[in-house]
C-alpha cells in the first residue's frame, strides 16, 4: 500500500503509536490477557502482532476490512513464494494480526485458525466463498486473485501459473467483537 504520507517520518511514528495503542486495548477486549494467565503463554498477550491491510490499494483495504467486520470474510490467500524471499514465515495457526484500514489506521485483531498451502489449481469453492468477495464463487475468486498473485510473484522475480503455491489462511475476528451490520453499513472512519 502506498500513499503520500509514506514519505513523512512523522506519519510512520503516528501509525506505530496508533497500532500500539490499539493493541493495548484490543488484547484486553479479546481476552488475551486472561489467556496468558490460564495457559502461561506470555508471548501471545505481550508481543505486538504485525499490522497490515488486505489488498493492494487503500479502497480495496477498506472494502475487504468491511467484509471482515461484517463477518462475511473469514479467509484470505497469498502466494507462498514471496514469504521466504522477504525473509518472512508463512502464517501459522495461532498467529495474531492487526488489520489496518486503507489510511493505515488499526481497526481489527484477527487470529489465524488454519493454514493450507496448495497449488492455485487446487483452490476450492469453499475457500473462495470464505474469502467473502463478489458473488462468493470460485470463478470470481480466480478472476480477482490471479492478477494479484501474478503481481506478488513478479515482485520477487517469479512467474505465476496454475501450479504456483498459494497460502490459504482461515482466521477469526477477535476485536471488535462481531455484530450484524446491514448491507448499507460502512466501515466507520475516524480522523
Amino acid at each position: 500500500m502506498s500513499n503520500d504520507t509514506d514519505h513523512d517520518p512523522s506519519h510512520g511514528e503516528a501509525q506505530d503509536a496508533a497500532v500500539a495503542a490499539y493493541w493495548a486495548t484490543a488484547r484486553k477486549r479479546a481476552g488475551l490477557n486472561r489467556l496468558d494467565v490460564v495457559v502461561g503463554q506470555q508471548a501471545i498477550g505481550t508481543v505486538q502482532p504485525p499490522a497490515w491491510s488486505f489488498g493492494s490499494a487503500p479502497a480495496e483495504a477498506d472494502s475487504l476490512l468491511g467484509l471482515v467486520l461484517a463477518g462475511r470474510k473469514t479467509a484470505t490467500s497469498s502466494a507462498a513464494a514471496p514469504y521466504p524471499a522477504r525473509g518472512e514465515s508463512v502464517p501459522a495457526p495461532g498467529d495474531l494480526s492487526i488489520i489496518l484500514d486503507g489510511a493505515g489506521r488499526p481497526r481489527a485483531l484477527i487470529v489465524t485458525t488454519e493454514i493450507k498451502v496448495v497449488p492455485y489449481s487446487a483452490v476450492d469453492a469453499e475457500h473462495a466463498a470464505a474469502e467473502g468477495e463478489g458473488d462468493l464463487s470460485l470463478d470470481h475468486w480466480r478472476d480477482v486473485h490471479a492478477p494479484f498473485f501474478a503481481g506478488e510473484l513478479a515482485e520477487v522475480g517469479l512467474a505465476f501459473d496454475e501450479d504456483s503455491e498459494i497460502v490459504l489462511e482461515r482466521f477469526r475476528l477477535l476485536d471488535p467483537k462481531h455484530h450484524s451490520r446491514g448491507a448499507d453499513d460502512r466501515v466507520p472512519v475516524t480522523t
